[in-house]
């Protein structure tokens, strides 16, 4: 058996390889919620007033993220909370992340908005797909169902009047997206991707993410210890991701080289704004279509809807 290496009483639960501690279940959860606070005040996320929305997908790192600031917003009597649900029709993937997130919120008694991709573009995200199958130019999956669903957020977000979105991108997922932005050659879009993406348009909302010095495998124990499980029914189209080979890649070099995750983010983080200084600043106008902040004709949902003939 052993002890944990900070308060030496309980058994330890979880081992950290990069920092050497071994935790108890107490220990962890109190240095994960201090990780939550550091990030949450070294990048300035929130404020005592805020009115606060967390993108709620019913999977572990989100119900994870919404049980945490619910902890925290209890000392702050003045700030708000509430949960955004998107349904993209995704089958059981869906119903069952619907069905924990709904059970989360009722048991915090956080407010609960749901919002589908049927109501809201006409079709489901399998209507989607189905739609543009074949055709030259298009995307994989994740593409169409991440600009639709930020559309989503953003739009639901601010007709509910919130300051800011909060999102559940942990340390794993930021890398992966500073990567993946690198391998496309989409230095716009890996400037943007930070621990805040501040409002440029009076039509955008501030998104957060209060997990992004928390690596993946916290955020599933986290998760575990709470009871949080999310869908068993995995997205079925997450395989088809470059992300995933990308999380497979990270993972594998991880675990030969403790520490190399932190390593990049602290390397990206000081070659950000190099890079943002080498770019020419976009002026964001309104889409001509749906009205909502683009940098060209039309924003990229109305775009990708227009390629599947959706529009």
């Amino acid at each position: 058996m052993v002890n944990c290496t900070k308060c030496g009483r309980r058994e330890a639960a979880i081992k950290l390889h990069y920092s050497g501690e071994s935790l108890c279940v107490g220990c962890f959860i109190e240095r994960f919620v201090k990780r939550v606070r550091t990030a949450i005040g070294r990048y300035r996320m929130l404020g005592p007033r805020d009115r606060i929305a967390v993108a709620l997908s019913g999977g572990k790192d989100s119900l994870s993220l919404l049980h945490v600031l619910a902890k925290l917003e209890r000392e702050h009597p003045q700030a708000e909370l509430l949960a955004i649900t998107v349904d993209e029709g995704i089958g059981a993937h869906r119903a069952k992340g619907l069905e924990r997130a709904r059970e989360l919120c009722t048991k915090l008694g956080v407010e609960h908005v749901v919002v589908s991709f049927k109501e809201l573009y006409g079709a489901t995200l399998p209507e989607v797909l189905e739609a543009i199958k074949g055709r030259p130019g298009a995307l994989d999956p994740c593409a169409y169902c991440g600009v639709l669903r930020r559309r989503a957020i953003n739009e639901v977000a601010r007709e509910v009047g919130a300051d800011v979105i909060a999102v559940a991108h942990n340390l794993d997922d930021v890398i992966q997206a500073w990567l993946m932005n690198l391998l496309r050659n989409n230095l716009p879009r890996l400037v943007r991707f930070r621990p805040v993406t501040r409002a440029e348009h009076p039509k955008l909302v501030t998104r957060v993410r209060p997990f992004c010095l928390i690596p993946e495998r916290e955020t599933a124990f986290y998760a575990y210890v709470h009871g949080f499980h999310g869908p068993k029914t995995p997205c079925p189209y997450a395989k088809r991701a470059l992300r995933n080979e990308l999380r497979v890649f990270l993972n594998r070099l991880e675990h030969r080289h403790p520490g190399t995750k932190f390593a990049l983010y602290r390397a990206f983080e000081r070659l950000l704004p190099a890079v943002e200084a080498s770019l020419p600043r976009a002026r964001l106008r309104e889409c001509e279509r749906c009205g909502e902040p683009s940098s060209g004709r039309l924003c990229k949902a109305c775009e990708l809807l227009e390629q599947a003939g959706l529009a």
